[in-house]
């Protein structure tokens, strides 16, 4: 439930789950996004999930911060979370050129690059939201056998498809941009595709998300195909 809802700024309301990091905490955050979405509240402009808070936009001509507040406490909230979140699967190669850190990941967890890839793949995982980057998905949970800080240095360019980990999630970067995640592989798929205005996400807030690794070869195919 939401602990508080306060003003942000002069045209929005910042909705607040709580400190804590869960698929629990999240799935409340999200069942309320999609109520909001599917009621289409006059005056609200935009909705931004987040692991534990909810930003809800608005336009100051059509209405007020006190009634989004009082809309939002009496809304009937329904749990959709089953009907509307997908099961995706997710091709990753992670051969020497796409898994940038592989040798820092053996040497702090003491572990084979096949050993660390087996526990990285044989679970499935949550998408608490997207964002930092347009579509970029923030999954989790990682094992805590492969769990660990983001890089000193981060990198100044990351290739667009690299899958990243950092601490108790995973992302994707939809584009080349800078970032200090720790980079395990590289996906072929297009995670984002902003010319696709009805869902330009292939992986949205609550989806569940696997991965299985591919070669090279089947890499190259994926484009090809």
């Amino acid at each position: 439930m939401i602990k508080n809802i306060v003003n942000l700024g002069d045209a929005a309301a910042y909705c607040d789950f709580g400190e804590e990091v869960s698929k629990e905490i999240n799935l409340e955050v999200i069942k309320y996004f999609r109520t909001l979405k599917d009621k289409n509240l006059k005056g609200v402009t935009n909705l931004a999930p987040s692991y534990n808070k909810l930003i809800v936009t608005f336009n100051l001509s059509e209405t007020t911060f006190f009634d989004i507040k009082n809309r939002i406490l009496n809304l009937d909230v329904k749990d959709k979370n089953k009907e509307e979140s997908s099961k995706i699967s997710i091709p990753i190669c992670c051969e020497e050129q796409y898994s940038l850190d592989i040798e820092r990941l053996e040497k702090k967890f003491n572990k084979s690059k096949n050993e660390i890839i087996k526990i990285f793949i044989n679970k499935s995982y949550f998408c608490y939201m997207t964002g930092f980057v347009a579509g970029m998905p923030f999954l989790g949970d990682i094992d805590k056998k492969i769990q660990l800080n983001r890089l000193e240095t981060p990198r100044v360019k990351v290739p667009k498809g690299s899958v990243g980990l950092t601490e108790q999630f995973c992302n994707i970067y939809t584009f080349e941009s800078p970032g200090g995640w720790n980079i395990i592989g590289n996906t072929p798929l297009n995670i984002f595709n902003p010319i696709d205005e009805k869902k330009p996400n292939l992986i949205n807030p609550g989806d569940e998300v696997t991965f299985f690794e591919i070669d090279k070869k089947d890499y190259k195919k994926f484009y090809e195909s």
